[in-house]
């Protein structure tokens, strides 16, 4: 089985493939993508909160900030038994990542829900939810921890 895993650089797209790997039988799964989409003309850049060069001021473009961030997410499988690709498309997120399931036929796309959204209210897992509902296999969606709430 083909697995594609996303990442959006957010701390919470390398939670979501630490959780696959966690539970995953890596002799059932022959090869995993893991998949950063840029967006093109973008006013935001590609944000990399995952690699050892997070919170640094970009010096490259945003290509450059998807590769670091498909690399961190990459490493979390090495050694672990399956193929893994690294790949970087450009348009929007939630169709890039269900174009790809398509033309590699994916048995599971593994997204992160809440990773870049204004808040948890607001925009929470928009890309997530539309790869759920159109993707051609099924999708795991890893939610965020819940936020501990302050005591009054």
């Amino acid at each position: 089985m083909h697995v594609i895993v996303a990442t959006d650089g957010s701390k919470q797209s390398l939670a979501a493939a630490k959780h696959l790997k966690s539970f995953a039988d890596p002799t059932k799964i022959t090869e995993i993508s893991v998949i950063a989409v840029i967006r093109p003309l973008a006013s935001v850049a590609f944000a990399d909160d995952v690699s050892d060069k997070q919170g640094e001021w970009p010096t490259g473009s945003f290509r450059e900030a998807a590769e670091n961030a498909v690399d961190t997410i990459a490493a979390v499988f090495e050694g672990w038994g399956p193929k893994v690709n690294k790949r970087i498309r450009s348009g929007s997120a939630a169709n890039e990542i269900i174009k790809a399931a398509q033309q590699y036929e994916a048995g599971l796309v593994v997204v992160a829900a809440g990773g870049r959204g204004l808040s948890d209210a607001v925009l929470v897992g928009s890309t997530a939810q539309r790869v759920q509902h159109y993707a051609p296999c099924p999708v795991l969606v890893v939610r965020p921890a819940p936020r501990k709430r302050r005591k009054a």
